[in-house]
């Protein structure tokens, strides 16, 4: 992936985003757990950088997503990853199947305002009991007239306190197998029969996170994305932006927690020398950095293919998996590095530690990277329905 000067003005907006209107409010959108996203969206929107590679009649840019994995590692510099979590929703993860299947009328709707930053977006997929198996989902749309009528849950939903409409996969035939009986449908969340909980968590605590419940909720079947039982189809296209974006803000992450760790361990002295001064720090952070960058080579790789065409589904869960491996590694040692300070919820290292456990979870847990790879390989059985 060639960066070019369009790549590096879009990096200097999104970098003056963050520094502007994010990382001065982190700390109190952690302790509030809430980040007021209307109005962070708002300004993105006005930016323009919500709808990269969208298309332009709904107020996108149309550019290719090399671009979104630049505004991904620009968001990544986010001083609390509840943040880039977020915004990723609204630009990564609850619009690529609109985008790509929606009707004309839907994307005029729902795509155009939330490229512009007037609505919030979420993604409904994960259930109570369905996770990473996405074919278990239980949520069911009936046809009654010109309406679809839902009934169900959808768990662990980022941005969905505060959304205004949902993306949900629900199933919609009882007849066709699990991977051919889902569809994908735009849900206005004021319905009187949408009830929310929030839901606490570990880590990325200013991202809303909550458990909805649809009882009786009536939707019309235009509000359908594309065709009907194709949803699980589209949302496996939807997680290859999901995924690439993940690890693009991951790497960003990550190195800033590397950098931020060397300027603690240079002025921080043990035994009458910085700690930094051991051989095992300077092996142990030339050993991250080389990991990231190896990393970004391959997200990089997968971004080329995406953007001429090609099936990513291979690269794209190779990059998930070693970024998920990475986190469940480098910010324990980087804590440790720390000493008690670490520990204290005051310096910023715990929170990158408990913030990013969750990638090697999300949008697929690890052990389902590895199948999804054992497949692409041709040495695990795919499934035929």
């Amino acid at each position: 992936m060639q960066e070019t000067q369009e790549h590096r003005e879009l990096r200097r907006t999104v970098a003056a985003i963050v520094e502007n209107h994010i990382n001065p409010y982190v700390d109190e959108w952690e302790e509030n757990e809430e980040i007021p996203l209307h109005e962070l969206c708002r300004t993105m929107g006005q930016a323009g950088v919500l709808g990269i590679s969208k298309p332009t009649e709904y107020g996108g840019m149309g550019l290719d997503y090399s671009y979104e994995v630049v505004f991904a590692e620009e968001m990544g510099h986010a001083k609390a990853q509840g943040v880039s979590t977020a915004i990723g929703v609204q630009s990564n993860m609850a619009t690529p199947a609109l985008a790509r299947h929606g009707s004309d009328e839907l994307r005029a709707e729902f795509l155009a305002p939330a490229i512009a930053g007037e609505v919030v977006g979420c993604v409904g997929v994960t259930e109570e009991g369905s996770g990473s198996d996405v074919s278990s989902v239980k949520s069911y749309a009936r046809k009654d007239g010109d309406d679809y009528v839902i009934t169900g849950n959808k768990m662990f939903i980022t941005n969905s306190l505060q959304a205004d409409w949902m993306c949900m996969l629900c199933n919609t035939s009882e007849d066709n197998g699990p991977h051919r009986n889902k569809t994908l449908i735009m849900v206005p969340m004021n319905d009187k029969g949408i009830s929310k909980h929030k839901l606490k968590k570990l880590g990325l605590l200013c991202s809303d996170t909550g458990h909805i419940f649809f009882d009786e909720v009536r939707v019309p079947q235009r509000n359908r994305v594309g065709e009907e039982n194709m949803g699980f189809m589209y949302q496996m296209e939807q997680f290859q932006e999901e995924r690439l974006y993940a690890v693009g803000r991951t790497i960003t992450h990550l190195e800033d927690a590397i950098e931020e760790t060397i300027e603690y361990t240079r002025n921080r002295t043990a035994f009458g020398r910085p700690i930094l001064d051991n051989q095992v720090m300077h092996y142990k952070l030339a050993e991250m950095q080389s990991q990231l960058e190896a990393v970004r080579a391959l997200l990089y790789r997968a971004t080329e293919t995406y953007v001429a065409g090609e099936n990513v589904t291979k690269l794209a869960s190779m990059a998930k998996y070693l970024i998920g491996a990475y986190v469940n590694e480098m910010p324990a040692q980087l804590l440790q590095f720390w000493g008690g300070q670490g520990f204290m919820a005051e310096n910023r290292i715990s929170r990158v530690y408990r913030d990013l456990k969750l990638v090697a979870i999300g949008a697929g847990a690890n052990e389902v990277m590895l199948q999804i790879i054992a497949k692409e390989m041709g040495i695990l059985p795919r499934r035929r329905n």
